[in-house]
């Protein structure tokens, strides 16, 4: 039962999860990591993400610890639903919502992800990272398909923890691709902007129709349908962008104020990739001695969108009664 008294349980045990991982990192790291990937240079080099390599407990320190603003970004949305509790506030992303709980705590795991990847150079490291990503952006868009398909929030969490296992799981035996080119990741982006579209202007010619969205997204991201036209078995996965339509068979539940966070969202979101794409060997503007990374620039960014998103989908006004 949410009372007053538990209203902040959660942040605390966020809190503790958050400092238990630093112990638990640094008393590993003090045995050594182990193997470096594959993909990953050795000490003294310039990493994939241009900082140079160091030894010892971050081997991309600035990278690393840049992963920092995730999860002060995940604890700030944990006091924000305690805040709502003192309030008496309720709905699906106040409170003690499951779903609110969720999206906040997947905004903490963010951090240690991402953080594992640049801090050990390890194949593990880079397993917990690219997990982390889709653990968080299956949330948006499953909640979207759930409130046009009339799913209960238990039949929801079970459907996301059933994608999150079978990922993992294929991901760590199949690697990147899963063995099958498919970056499932990006493709849960574009099923997000699908399904928000799909939210905002719901009708059965769009859901037919609505896939065409996702070459729009696909395009942003520098894919063109000439590359997958020229390259079907890589890009196979485009055939996948009907799914949201057909898993949304009726109008959503609520309305959604899209501007400002939304939109401030997404242009974090974007700047942010535009910087990623820096913050590599290559690029002119690399300078793997700086304490100012491009890539850690991305994370802090693409950390300020998770809080705008969070903020957005908090603005829903319910226009009839819910399915429970």
């Amino acid at each position: 039962m949410n009372t007053p008294a538990s209203a902040y349980r959660p942040l605390q045990l966020g809190l503790l999860a958050s400092v238990l991982f630093f112990v638990g990192y640094a008393l590993l790291g003090a045995q050594g990591w182990g193997e470096s990937a594959a993909v990953e240079q050795a000490v003294g080099e310039v990493s994939r993400w241009c900082e140079r390599i160091q030894p010892g407990l971050w081997a991309e320190p600035v990278n690393a610890l840049s992963n920092l603003g995730f999860m002060v970004g995940g604890l700030w949305m944990l006091w924000v639903l305690g805040r709502d509790v003192s309030a008496g506030r309720e709905g699906l992303m106040y409170g003690h919502s499951p779903i609110a709980l969720l999206y906040a705590g997947a905004a903490i795991w963010l951090g240690p992800g991402s953080l594992l990847m640049h801090g050990t150079h390890t194949g593990w490291g880079g397993w917990a990272d690219n997990l982390s990503m889709v653990m968080y952006i299956l949330i948006p868009w499953l909640v979207n398909v759930g409130a046009m398909g009339r799913w209960s929030n238990r039949r929801l969490l079970t459907i996301y923890g059933s994608l999150v296992l079978i990922y993992g799981t294929l991901r760590a035996l199949n690697g990147w691709g899963l063995g099958i080119n498919l970056d499932f990741f990006g493709l849960s982006i574009a099923f997000w902007v699908i399904s928000e579209v799909l939210y905002r202007f719901h009708s059965q010619p769009l859901r037919w129709a609505s896939g065409l969205v996702g070459f729009a997204v696909a395009g942003l991201f520098g894919i063109t349908p000439m590359e997958m036209l020229a390259e079907p078995a890589r890009y196979w996965w485009v055939l996948l962008f009907w799914v949201p339509g057909i898993l949304a068979a009726g109008p959503p539940v609520g309305r959604r104020q899209y501007l400002p966070w939304f939109a401030l969202g997404m242009a974090s979101y974007m700047l942010a990739f535009a910087i990623w794409q820096t913050g590599k060997p290559a690029h002119p503007w690399c300078d793997p001695d700086s304490l100012v990374q491009a890539h850690g620039i991305w994370h802090l960014l693409s950390a300020a969108a998770t809080v705008c998103f969070f903020v957005f989908l908090r603005t829903e006004v319910k226009t009839e009664k819910q399915f429970i």
